[in-house]
């Protein structure tokens, strides 16, 4: 369970929009934030300066919000990432998620909500409109099991890298894993993120669908 407060990086290059994040983040005091920025390499900076447990970042910003994200979580691979986009493209959504993002939140959701969504995504959950949902369904009903990947030793893991993902393919929770590993639930979900990265999968169940030998 991340520490109270949840100390949140809001990075979008439009200045009323990151005081209306702002203002819907913080009226949950579990939440306070501790960073602003106005494009892609104010974020970064931010990021790796004050280590926050999650990053809302606008898709569109200068320097790439997917480019962002993909810096972030691989730097930081215990800060959860949140998209928050007006963008319904399929290639953003997909893209994103590739990239590390746990969420992909649209700028026309009830902002109320928003807490509750970005706890959820710090929870294990993936903060993602239910209108997105069938498309991400149909990205894996045509790239599933008909194009599954084989995951060998080029792609460099680690060995306990390997061990993770062979408890993972076998469908172990992050919480089981780290009893059997003797290690907390936060390493376990760095050692996942790391995975997602180095096999360029969007989430856990892509990484139980993947072959691998090792």
């Amino acid at each position: 369970m991340t520490s109270l407060p949840i100390r949140v990086l809001i990075a979008d290059d439009h200045a009323p929009t990151r005081a209306d994040l702002r203002e819907a983040v913080e009226q949950d005091d579990r939440f306070c934030v501790v960073a602003e920025a106005a494009d892609g390499a104010g974020a970064v900076e931010a990021a790796l300066r004050e280590r926050p447990d999650l990053c809302l970042l606008d898709i569109r910003m200068p320097g790439s919000g997917i480019a962002v994200t993909r810096e972030i979580t691989s730097r930081l691979p215990g800060t959860k990432v949140v998209m928050i986009t007006v963008s319904l493209d399929d290639d953003d959504l997909l893209d994103a998620l590739r990239a590390g993002a746990s969420g992909y939140l649209l700028k026309d959701s009830d902002l109320d909500r928003l807490p509750h969504a970005l706890m959820d995504t710090l929870n294990g959950g993936a903060a993602i409109p239910r209108r997105l949902m069938s498309r991400i369904v149909e990205e894996f009903r045509d790239h599933g099991p008909r194009r599954r990947a084989v995951v060998t030793d080029r792609y460099d893991l680690t060995s306990r890298e390997w061990e993770v993902l062979g408890m993972v393919r076998q469908g172990m929770t992050t919480s089981q894993i780290a009893s059997r590993l003797f290690v907390s639930r936060a390493t376990v979900r760095s050692h996942v993120a790391a995975l997602l990265k180095k096999l360029n999968v969007p989430d856990r169940e892509a990484l139980r669908c993947l072959d691998a030998d090792g």
